[in-house]
């Protein structure tokens, strides 16, 4: 699985839009329109750099160790899949309300999250994997990807969960994280093992670093 897991952003097909509620979710199956107005900023996290992007639906990308050079491809992406170009706005309140949860999340004082989600950036199965692995895995726990794909109605199907969790367009909110091998090996993640294993480690699932 390591293999399919990649990316920091998201590069699917144009879906609809839903809400996570306390892991529970909200479908609201509508197609993103064009031009609308996309809003981000950079939050310093305990596993580096966030970058948070929004529109009025609510949050659509999370990207992990935003650099300079990360942050512009995303932002480049994210201008060719929205069709606008997202503006620079660190205090807009669709930011707000994300920042503020992540902020908790980071600092052990929240265990789930409660943000409208545009779900524009990803549709079809790995919009079905990512809203069952939302729904039904909840914070300090973990999943094998055989399992996952079990739960979705296609038990073959391990290898199709790894893209899937490779192409979360937000991760830590909807917790590609918590997806582990069967066997017992940690598996692949976009953003890194170490980071991986640090919010694993934060949740509760694996002993904290020693360094």
């Amino acid at each position: 699985m390591d293999s399919h897991e990649r990316d920091e952003g998201g590069e699917q097909d144009v879906g609809g839009e839903r809400h996570v509620e306390d892991g529970r979710h909200v479908e609201g199956e509508r197609e993103a329109p064009g031009g609308q107005r996309v809003v981000w900023a950079v939050v310093g996290t305990g596993i580096g750099p966030l970058m948070l992007a929004a529109t009025e639906d609510g949050l659509v990308n999370v990207v992990f160790h935003a650099t300079d050079a990360v942050r512009d491809r995303a932002l480049a992406r994210l201008a060719s899949r929205l069709g606008t170009e997202p503006v620079h706005e660190p205090g807009s309140p669709l930011l707000a309300e994300a920042i503020r949860q992540l902020e908790a999340y980071f600092a052990g004082e929240r265990r789930g999250f409660e943000l409208p989600l545009d779900w524009s950036l990803i549709s079809g199965f790995n919009r079905q994997v990512l809203r069952e692995l939302a729904a039904g895995v909840p914070y300090g726990t973990v999943v094998g990807y055989g399992d996952l794909a079990g739960r979705v109605g296609q038990p073959g199907a391990a290898q199709a969960v790894g893209v899937a969790m490779g192409s979360n367009p937000l991760p830590v909110v909807v917790p590609c994280h918590r997806v582990v091998e069967s066997d017992g090996g940690i598996g692949g993640f976009g953003g890194g093992l170490e980071t991986k294993r640090r919010l694993l480690a934060l949740e509760g699932v694996l002993p904290e670093p020693l360094f």
